[in-house]
């Protein structure tokens, strides 16, 4: 045996090593001096993948609040950006403010990580796979021209109902679109036929046809007179019922507007149709005498269809969000969002339910006058 080796009774304790390193203090220095390296370089190397994943290219979209527009207002330019003619219109004031929600990503380049994750921890913006917006690339044209063909009828669909809602019946030319092969009309209607009456009454506009269908039942059978390449003819079909029960006759009628003003938008950056609500409003106002809003500063959102029925959208928390940043002192909500819209409210809003263009137009000349408190509230709706 080494004499130089300790004995049993002279081998260094645990304690012994952690008091007086000395004995084996070179292994332990460099052991330690290892370990530190390996730690450092592995927190170099975290660092760098987290860096690394921040700047990866992510197939997610961010929506946040987007901008507000004034219909009553101008752009930067001082154009107005809701203008019409061939009609008297006048200067209101107040504010009546369509809102958006914008989405970082066009189609032309994508999200971060780094930016998905700040997305997904914020509690006004909303994060979602790419896909789910715009398609897939090949689909992204198609929903970009969908969503500005949504746009553009939602105007078309305002100043029908606006000048309706004023007592301006508005023609048009009933053709039908698309026919239902579950419906009593299949093999009766074709694509292409114009509806001129229903049960010898003419029609001459949507709202016509939409008061005739409501005055039956489901099952009743009517004589439809239609145009068809020219010819006059006598056709009849029973009435379907819609999800709801409602009846309904089973085809998309494409409506052909005679409008007697023309409303001109200079607003290009925006697409869909839930703005409808607001420009319907904005003509309304410019259209008439009275100062509805008296310098009330008011924002909405909502789909119009020509009967002045308002209907559900999209991203109201984030909407609502936007209208109060830019000022809105009230809020026009579709009833249908109002359980979506509850417990997200910003502080200093005021959220008012409606359901059509009758109740809404209500409702700012109730803010304008002061008179607020029997407005009906999204919280009073969602119950």
């Amino acid at each position: 045996m080494d004499d130089s080796a300790p004995g049993a009774d002279e081998m260094p304790t645990i304690d012994d090593l952690a008091a007086d390193p000395a004995p084996h203090g070179r292994f332990s220095e460099g052991l330690a001096t290892r370990r530190e390296k390996v730690v450092a370089a592995a927190g170099l190397a975290t660092s760098a993948l987290v860096a690394v994943l921040a700047l990866l290219p992510s197939p997610y979209a961010i929506g946040g609040p987007g901008p507000t527009y004034d219909t009553l207002g101008t752009g930067s330019d001082g154009t107005p950006l809701v203008s019409i003619s061939g009609a008297p219109t006048y200067e209101p004031s107040g504010e009546l403010r369509l809102v958006t929600v914008s989405v970082q990503d066009a189609g032309s380049r994508l999200m971060t990580m780094g930016s998905v994750l700040r997305g997904y921890l914020s509690s006004s913006a909303y994060t979602t796979p790419r896909e789910a917006v715009f398609g897939t690339d090949q689909e992204a044209d198609a929903v970009e021209q969908q969503s500005h063909q949504e746009w553009v009828t939602s105007q078309e669909a305002a100043t029908v109902s606006a000048l309706e809602a004023l007592g301006t019946e508005v023609s048009a030319t009933l053709t039908v679109a698309v026919v239902l092969d579950s419906s009593a009309a299949s093999g009766v209607l074709q694509v292409g036929d114009v509806l001129t009456a229903v049960d010898g009454e003419h029609l001459d506009g949507f709202r016509d046809l939409s008061d005739a269908i409501a005055a039956h039942a489901v099952g009743d059978e009517l004589t439809v007179t239609i145009d068809r390449d020219g010819i006059t003819r006598d056709v009849q079909f029973a009435l379907v019922a819609d999800a709801d029960g409602n009846p309904i006759m089973g085809i998309l009628v494409d409506p052909t507007f005679d409008l007697p003003i023309d409303v001109n938008v200079a607003i290009d950056t925006v697409g869909g149709p839930s703005a409808g609500l607001m420009f319907t409003l904005g003509i309304m106002d410019k259209l008439t005498e009275k100062d509805e809003l008296n310098g009330a500063a008011v924002a909405g959102t909502g789909t119009i269809d020509s009967l002045g029925n308002v209907g559900a959208i999209g991203g109201i928390d984030l909407k609502m969000i936007g209208a109060r940043r830019d000022g809105a002192d009230w809020f026009l909500a579709p009833v249908a969002n109002c359980s979506e819209a509850v417990g997200h409210v910003p502080d200093g809003l005021s959220v008012v339910a409606v359901k059509d263009i009758d109740e809404a137009y209500a409702a700012i000349e109730a803010i304008g006058a002061g008179q607020t408190e029997d407005l009906p509230t999204c919280e009073a709706v969602a119950g």
